[in-house]
């Protein structure tokens, strides 16, 4: 029986948690640059917005395959040395999309990038056992995953206000020198971390195998429907409000800022809920998003107030999913399938988006995201009700 030295040890090993969901921040941040900085990449590049956003779906494609084949490639090796090493290939990656001066180079860089954030994310999100005794796990991983919350809602609007002062290469750049300080840190503060010894027992196995045909598969499909709907509306939010809106890039900055502050208190709020009733908590969540859509199409509200209320739904949406599987105890499998959902949907988000956005008027986009949103809260509800039935 493998036992946990927690005398002495626990205190050193909190810091660990803390820069390991300093890396899970800064790699979804990584993974965001583009979307508030589109228009400039676009304009700097001599490329469509359409074909900018590739720089979002590729990445995110990128990390969805590289999650799983990470896992089984890197199984033997220290958990310690693969996050270091996956922190450097970061750092490398968003120093090189700074410097890029043909789109080509720069999907180059978002290839690294996606294989950093797919590796990165899928150990990391497990560790809280790792770092803690049994007793603070919970409290470990929601630690942890909070990096990966508050960064979907934060990277974008830090990255636009930046790039509104300094252009978009020195968000770039910012984002590569935060990666390095974070290998700094996470060598500094990350103890060994071997390979889990052994296997899971028989009975564990196919206790697994039978949740796989259930509940992860509907957990899958919901991530699958938000994450996308989201990305094919909010990757082409700044040229949405260029258009539609006529904002500057002042403007877009601080909306941008705020749906940020409100993504982040969406996180939190929904985090305590989503612990008792996830798929309520999703409902409701999947529910803001798709009239925040709507309205920003519509213009029937204030872009900042609608910006203010997709943040926080959409703040809640991560912590909510994972805290979904990690209740029907899908384990470090469903966490990696996770992953790949989400990035999977990141790509086709973007990329779906990206096509309504050279094809049809801007505003089409919105409308996109508000259909896919709207059908997650319908499924999420149906099967909340098959399940209470029995059927």
């Amino acid at each position: 029986m493998t036992t946990i030295d927690v005398s002495g040890a626990v205190r050193a090993r909190w810091p660990a948690v803390t820069s390991v969901a300093m890396g899970t921040f800064t790699i979804v941040s990584s993974e965001m640059l583009p979307v508030g900085l589109l228009t400039s990449i676009a304009s700097d590049l001599g490329v469509s917005t359409g074909t900018a956003g590739l720089t979002m779906s590729l990445t995110g494609l990128v990390a969805a395959v590289a999650a799983p084949v990470l896992a089984l490639a890197a199984r033997e090796i220290d958990r310690r040395t693969i996050l270091l090493g996956l922190m450097a290939v970061l750092a490398v990656a968003d120093l090189a999309g700074a410097l890029a001066q043909n789109h080509l180079v720069m999907l180059a860089a978002r290839v690294l990038t996606g294989v950093s954030i797919g590796g990165f994310w899928a150990f990391a999100a497990g560790l809280g056992t790792r770092l803690v005794p049994e007793r603070s796990v919970g409290r470990a991983t929601s630690i942890i995953l909070s990096g990966v919350s508050v960064a979907s809602v934060l990277g974008v609007p830090a990255a636009t206000f930046v790039s509104s002062f300094a252009g978009w290469r020195i968000a770039f750049a910012a984002a590569g020198v935060l990666a390095l300080g974070l290998l700094v840190l996470l060598a500094v503060t990350l103890p060994p971390l071997r390979p889990p010894a052994g296997s899971a027992d028989a009975a564990a196995r196919e206790k697994r195998l039978s949740w796989l045909s259930g509940p992860l598969n509907v957990v899958l499909l919901l991530t699958a429907l938000t994450v996308s709907g989201h990305f094919a509306a909010y990757t082409y939010v700044r040229p949405f409000l260029e258009h539609v809106s006529l904002a500057g890039a002042a403007f877009i900055g601080a909306a941008l800022l705020l749906y940020g502050a409100a993504g982040v208190a969406g996180n939190f709020a929904a985090g305590a809920r989503a612990a008792r009733n996830p798929r309520a908590t999703l409902i409701v969540l999947t529910g803001l998003m798709t009239l925040s859509m709507a309205a920003l199409a519509l213009t029937a509200l204030p872009p900042l107030v609608a910006l203010v209320a997709w943040g926080l739904g959409y703040g809640g949406v991560g912590v909510t999913l994972q805290l979904w599987i990690m209740r029907e105890g899908g384990g470090e499998l469903g966490t990696a399938l996770f992953v790949g959902s989400f990035n999977v949907s990141i790509a086709l988000g973007s990329f779906a988006g990206g096509r309504i956005a050279d094809g049809l008027p801007i505003s089409a986009v919105m409308w996109a995201g508000a259909g896919l949103t709207l059908v997650s809260a319908i499924v999420a509800g149906i099967w909340g009700r098959s399940r209470t039935s029995g059927s």
